[in-house]
């Protein structure tokens, strides 16, 4: 498989597509469509990746048939939880947001493959953990994240089954998994 991993940009033509894709994906995963309190950063792309020095989506590109087959986005750390206030900020702290991969696309290594970018991206911009937030109802999301590294700090065990996770981040461990990761075969 030919494929790119491309950093999102002001193209009119691209945006559309990744827009596209995300909520496709949302729609399949989830079954639901557009909900504007969820997500407000899709519809305004600009605002929320382009526009912002330290967040950035990035998307892969299928090159043999200029499909997009996945996504992952990162922005600094905006949300207002009370379990989390004094612990994480916009400055220390990245967040996840917008993985996906589309399912004839899975166990190739895309996911981790997207979040290495990502991981190397937030040690650029001098964050020193990333945060994300998934559901254990997602059973193959939640095990990714902890085969990546991260770890459970809160486990609602609300209806929505959601869980809160943070990886720290070392600048000698990102080297490292870099160096060592072989080059993607799919």
């Amino acid at each position: 498989m030919n494929i790119s991993i491309k950093k999102l940009s002001n193209d009119n033509n691209e945006k559309i597509k990744v827009r596209n894709f995300i909520f496709s994906q949302i729609k399949e995963e989830y079954g639901y469509g557009y909900i504007p309190q969820y997500h407000k950063d899709i519809v305004n792309l600009n605002k929320y990746y382009i526009n912002c020095e330290r967040n950035n989506l990035f998307y892969i590109l299928n090159n043999n048939t200029d499909e997009i087959i996945g996504t992952i986005a990162i922005r600094a750390y905006d949300k207002n939880f009370n379990e989390f206030e004094g612990i994480y900020n916009e400055k220390s702290t990245a967040s996840i947001w917008r993985l996906f991969v589309n399912k004839d696309y899975r166990r190739c290594g895309l996911a981790t493959k997207l979040f290495k970018y990502v991981e190397e991206f937030c040690y650029e911009k001098n964050y020193d953990k990333i945060y994300l937030h998934t559901h254990k109802n997602l059973e193959a999301g939640l095990k990714f994240w902890k085969k990546v590294g991260f770890n459970v700090t809160i486990d609602t065990n609300n209806k929505l089954q959601t869980v809160h996770m943070i990886k720290n981040l070392n600048k000698n461990s990102i080297k490292l998994a870099n160096e060592k990761s072989s080059p993607l075969t799919v």
